[in-house]
C-alpha cells in the first residue's frame, strides 16, 4: 500500500512517515501544494493524508481539485482546524474523513485501514481471496490452503497488490512503483528477488505467479498465454 503525506510541518512529517513505514506503507511526501498536485499526477496512492494549511494553497482547495479531475484515491484531511464548519467544508470538498491534531497514531492507523477498506464494504470482509490463497487485510496476515505464511513487509506488499490486480498483467515497473518510494532508484532485478520470494514462500504445487514475457507478472490460478519459466 502506497500512501501520500501533504504536510509542510517537518516534526509532523518524520512521526508520520516513520510509523507508517513501520506498518508496512510505501510512503511518499509533498510539503506544498504543488508538490502535491505533481505526486498526485505521476502516482496511484492508495490514500492520501492531507494537511489544511499548505503554502501554495490550501487543503479543501486541493481536495476539491482533485476530485473534478476524476481524482477518486481516499483523502484523509489532518490539521489543528477544529471547528464544526472546518470540518463540514473538508467532507464537502470530497474528503472522506476528518482528523483533528494532535492525534494519536494508533487512531491515525485504524482510520487509514478503514479508508483502505471501503472499496470492498459490500464484501461485508476484509479478506482477499484468489484460488486457495486468502489475505486478511485488516491483520496482513497471508494463508494458502489453510497454512499460514510469514510474509516480510515488501513480499505482502507485492503479494497483496498482485491479488488485488489477479488476472490482470502487472509491469515490474508498476510493482515498483506502487511498492517502493517515488525518488528510489530501482535496481535492476529486486522485483524479480522478491517474486522470487513469494512463490517460494507460497510452494509451487501449482505455481500461482506467472512470468508473461515483455509484460511482467500476473497471479492467477492457470497460466496465462505467453507465460515463461
Amino acid at each position: 500500500m502506497k500512501l501520500l503525506i501533504v504536510e509542510d510541518e517537518a516534526p509532523t512529517v518524520a512521526f508520520l512517515r516513520r510509523g507508517l513505514t513501520e506498518e508496512g506503507f510505501a510512503v511518499d511526501v509533498a510539503p506544498d501544494a504543488a508538490s502535491a498536485n505533481e505526486q498526485v499526477a505521476a502516482n496511484d496512492y492508495d490514500a492520501i493524508l492531507l494537511d489544511v494549511m499548505l503554502p501554495g494553497a490550501d487543503g479543501f482547495t486541493l481536495c476539491k481539485r482533485w476530485r473534478q479531475d476524476g481524482v477518486t484515491t481516499p483523502i484523509l484531511f489532518l490539521t489543528a482546524r477544529d471547528d464544526v464548519a472546518d470540518r463540514i467544508q473538508g467532507l464537502d470538498r470530497g474528503g472522506d474523513d476528518y482528523l483533528v491534531k494532535p492525534f494519536a497514531f494508533a487512531e491515525l492507523l485504524a482510520r487509514v485501514r478503514a479508508l483502505l477498506r471501503r472499496p470492498r464494504a459490500t464484501t461485508g470482509t476484509p479478506e482477499l481471496r484468489v484460488g486457495d490463497v486468502v489475505i486478511d487485510t485488516s491483520r496482513r496476515k497471508v494463508s494458502r490452503g489453510g497454512r499460514s505464511i510469514e510474509l516480510t513487509t515488501r513480499e505482502y506488499q507485492l503479494l497483496e497488490h498482485l491479488v488485488r490486480n489477479a488476472g490482470k498483467v502487472v509491469s515490474r515497473t508498476a510493482l515498483w512503483n506502487h511498492v517502493w518510494e517515488s525518488g528510489a532508484e530501482p535496481d535492476s532485478n529486486v522485483v524479480d528477488v522478491y517474486i522470487r520470494y513469494l512463490r517460494n514462500k507460497l510452494g509451487r504445487t501449482p505455481d500461482l505467479i506467472h512470468t508473461v514475457r515483455g509484460g511482467g507478472y500476473v497471479l492467477e490460478t492457470e497460466p496465462p498465454t505467453g507465460k515463461t519459466a
